[in-house]
């Protein structure tokens, strides 16, 4: 015998329709609640933009409101000037310059003669007094500048020499400090720079005098030069 509850029909959806009517106005709750959110946005966002609107046109105005109504000046011609060229670069005179620096300074300058022939071997120019190379030798004169030639080439210490001096004398010092080191990495121990260092300042017009300097200024490894007065 079958059990009443065998022939029980299956509830269908339309079983329960007061909870479908609930679930749906819970729904139409939460729309209205996002919608009436996003108009307040809106009505922030808009607000805001004319607020900003109002305090930028009250920037403008700030100049007209400080100086109160202008009369507009009557139009008498104006002339558009050209923007001056800008100034043209030198290139010929930089060549020129570099040209005359390497052709001022030869290695095969023999300084020999020129040198006195003391412990230091010092250099002074044709009327200059023994008394200017003793007073650069102890320190009369302050160092104002110094090179450090370790480490280059050949070329590259003549080069960077001429400059040097150029420089020194252009901007008015007197005493300068050119270290050419003493020669202890070299080959056979023997300064090669010294020598040359010597014959490229002979042969140098700004120089006026060159002594070996002081053991605490670099003793037998720097020379302190004497410039000529610089005519600026």
């Amino acid at each position: 015998m079958r059990s009443p509850q065998a022939h029980a029909p299956a509830a269908s959806p339309s079983a329960h329709p007061a909870a479908l009517v609930l679930h749906s106005l819970q729904d139409l709750k939460q729309l209205q609640k996002r919608l009436a959110q996003q108009r307040a946005e809106a009505e922030a966002l808009e607000r805001a933009r004319r607020e900003a609107a109002a305090r930028e046109q009250a920037r403008h105005r700030l100049f007209e409101l400080a100086v109160g109504p202008v009369i507009p000046l009557r139009h008498h011609g104006r002339v558009l000037l050209q923007n001056d060229p800008p100034a043209p670069i030198p290139y010929q005179h930089q060549l020129d310059e570099q040209r005359v620096l390497l052709e001022s300074i030869s290695d095969d300058f023999d300084v020999s003669t020129l040198l006195d022939t003391d412990d230091a071997l010092s250099f002074r120019r044709p009327g200059i007094s023994v008394e200017v190379t003793r007073k650069l030798r102890r320190g009369v004169w302050s160092i104002q500048r110094q090179l450090d030639l370790h480490g280059l080439r050949t070329d590259e210490a003549r080069e960077a020499l001429g400059q040097f001096i150029r420089e020194a004398h252009k901007i008015g010092l007197r005493c300068v400090r050119v270290v050419h080191g003493k020669g202890l990495g070299s080959p056979g121990k023997s300064p090669v720079l010294k020598g040359r260092v010597q014959s490229w300042l002979v042969q140098k017009n700004e120089v006026l005098a060159f002594v070996q300097a002081r053991p605490a200024e670099g003793g037998a490894g720097a020379l302190v030069v004497l410039l000529r007065p610089s005519p600026g």
